[in-house]
């Protein structure tokens, strides 16, 4: 029972259910795009994408892009990296039933930023927010610690938050893992969410 309910996390409408920090509650609410955030607060910024291909999703993702259970969907993972310090793990899942039509550039991201096409294409509609806490041991944070090699302080809870994007009939889910190095940036312009 443990195991399960380590994957799954209790998804909150409001960021201040999480109980974050000030300076962490001002990055989970950042409008628009985060990685126009991330840009501005620092002077080298870069998308490391880990990886692009079909896996299962987890549990809790299932029901918020429509899937009655879990299922394998297009799975895209990457860090967020600024001035060599990776401050964010993004994990975005779409379901399998998704067309080209749908995400027409999804497939060819390579290291360039997803939010980059969310926010201008006009046919995107953004869902709302929702707002986490994550243990250590749940699987994006495990994911996020093997991708930065276990480098960089750790901790026991890390905030995360989401959103469902719907372009036409597909959907996308953006999740995005602040990783505790996201705090020793600047302020930044809190411009307009996501990876």
């Amino acid at each position: 029972m443990r195991n399960r309910s380590l994957r799954l996390a209790a998804w909150q409408p409001h960021a201040r259910a999480v109980r974050a920090s000030a300076p962490m509650h001002d990055w989970l609410v950042t409008p628009g795009s985060l990685t126009a955030r991330l840009v501005a607060s620092s002077d080298a910024f870069r998308v490391r994408r880990l990886h692009q291909h079909s896996a299962v999703c987890l549990a809790d993702e299932a029901a918020a892009i429509g899937l009655a259970r879990p299922q394998r969907v297009w799975e895209r993972e990457v860090l967020l990296v600024c001035d060599g310090t990776p401050v964010v793990f993004a994990h975005t899942v779409v379901p399998p039933d998704a067309d080209a039509s749908d995400w027409p550039l999804f497939s060819a991201l390579g290291e360039r930023s997803l939010g980059s096409t969310l926010f201008y294409d006009p046919l995107v509609r953004r869902g709302s927010l929702e707002f986490a806490r994550l243990g250590a041991d749940h699987p994006l944070v495990r994911r996020a610690h093997a991708a930065i090699g276990g480098a960089g302080a750790q901790q026991p809870i890390y905030h995360a938050r989401r959103c469902v994007y719907r372009r036409r009939q597909g959907l996308l889910l953006v999740t995005e893992v602040f990783l505790p190095a996201v705090l020793s940036l600047g302020a930044g312009a809190t411009t307009n969410n996501t990876e």
